[in-house]
């Protein structure tokens, strides 16, 4: 019997493309639990530059985000993020209360530099100050209200990846992740996403 089932494996996997498939049920796998923390439900107000990511709007109002682009927009940044060697020059920020726990946990798995709670205005701009950092990367869980990050990750010619609801501004964000940022399950899984990258990501596997 096992020898059956193992020969009808390979030949499935031969059939269908293997490395292929693995990808495909990864991809479904992710974004199930997106759709289950409700990553893809989004706010009443758009804006411009969210429009593109958007599925489709519901009777009450509700702008729906296309969970697929969310996917691959994940994809991008944590590519980004693997190809910061020191892990601990990757900021990620929150103020927004439900995110802070996700920004916690997310540093000490990963190792970057967590910023929960209120940020000190000059962090990256005034080298005077006590808590002045030069991060390589900067992760934000809201555009509006970490909106002086941003800013000052502009001036220094920071990179930013931030988690983008439907009504989120995006200026000076160069990696914008469509995804409902209200939610702390949904900031949760898209931190979740972002923190183990796959060791091909960094090239000490192939993607097989």
């Amino acid at each position: 019997r096992s020898h059956f089932g193992s020969s009808r494996k390979r030949c499935c996997t031969a059939i269908i493309g293997g490395p292929a498939m693995t990808e495909l049920t990864q991809k479904e796998d992710d974004i199930q639990k997106m759709l289950v923390c409700k990553s893809h439900v989004g706010t009443k107000n758009l804006d411009s530059k969210m429009a593109s990511y958007v599925h489709k709007r519901t009777v009450d109002g509700i702008h729906i985000i296309n969970i697929g682009k969310t996917w691959e927009k994940i994809q991008v940044a944590a590519r980004i993020v693997a190809a910061i060697e020191n892990p601990d020059d990757v900021m990620v920020v929150s103020q927004r209360p439900y995110g802070s726990r996700a920004v916690l946990k997310f540093s000490q798995y990963v190792g970057a530099s967590p910023v929960a709670g209120r940020w000190t205005p000059g962090a990256l701009t005034n080298y005077v100050t006590l808590k002045f950092k030069e991060p390589r990367l900067l992760i934000t869980t809201d555009p509006r209200t970490d909106s002086q990050a941003i800013r000052e990750s502009a001036y220094m010619g920071i990179p930013v990846i931030a988690l983008c609801d439907t009504d989120s501004p995006t200026r000076y964000v160069d990696c914008a992740i469509p995804v409902n940022n209200k939610g702390k399950e949904s900031i949760a899984l898209v931190y979740w996403l972002l923190a183990p990258p796959p060791p091909s990501f960094c090239g000490t596997l192939p993607p097989s």
